[in-house]
């Protein structure tokens, strides 16, 4: 890991972790508005969009008290939509890792994101997030039902962060988990409060971020967003 001293310095990356970056801090000030992250916010849900930040959990549902909740988060900038279909697809891999059943088909989910789009400008910036949580449980309360699954989309426009910003990293005491004790093979909600204390850590510690180790004490990533690395002119991820 690097030294706490040369992590001080600003380090220029790419614009994706500089946007998870944003993200964090926009949701840090507006969770004091009691507000949501982004602004003008639609919501995909019962096979409709809904044009707010519609409440879509109920009390009793297995996600809301045991945490069976998976998302993905794609992009829309400059009028393009990279990698949508392969989030679509990660998405319905990490509700299966969580034993919940996903319910739509990845094709069928990038349609119906694209005609969410329409009614955003094509020079706004847009996060695009499908979540599944699950909805009722087994006879015995904590294995997830297959019989019933919830599912939404929500898009949230969210300002790229300018291509020449930067944050500060120090490291962490706080470890990315392995599969042995957790789902590290979904993009599941309950790993977050795990990085959450990673960016608390580094905050009170006069940084922005966090280089996080892994297990055996190799860079595994940033609390935020995945790490780029260049040796050699080879990218390393």
């Amino acid at each position: 890991l690097i030294s706490e001293r040369a992590s001080h310095r600003p380090c220029h990356t790419n614009r994706a972790f500089l946007y998870e970056a944003k993200l964090i801090n926009s949701a840090s000030d507006n969770r004091r508005k009691r507000v949501a992250t982004g602004i003008n916010i639609k919501t995909y849900f019962e096979g409709a969009w809904h044009n707010e930040d519609k409440p879509i959990m109920r009390a009793a549902d297995h996600g809301s008290w045991l945490g069976t909740t998976v998302f993905d988060g794609a992009r829309y900038f400059d009028g393009v939509t990279p990698d949508l279909l392969t989030h679509c697809e990660r998405i319905n891999r990490s509700a299966k890792a969580l034993m919940i059943a996903p319910t739509m088909d990845p094709n069928d989910m990038v349609s119906a994101i694209q005609d969410g789009l329409k009614s955003y400008d094509p020079t706004a910036a847009v996060y695009i997030r499908p979540m599944y949580w699950a909805t009722i449980g087994d006879d015995t309360g904590i294995l997830p039902s297959q019989d019933e699954t919830g599912f939404a989309i929500c898009l949230e426009q969210i300002p790229m962060a300018p291509q020449n910003a930067s944050t500060t990293l120090t490291q962490t005491r706080f470890r990315r988990p392995v599969l042995a004790d957790n789902v590290v093979n979904a993009k599941a909600g309950c790993l977050y409060p795990n990085n959450a204390r990673m960016i608390a850590e580094a905050r009170s510690k006069g940084f922005k971020n966090a280089l996080v180790a892994d297990a055996s004490g190799n860079v595994a990533e940033t609390a935020s967003a995945n790490v780029f690395m260049v040796k050699d002119g080879e990218v390393f991820t």
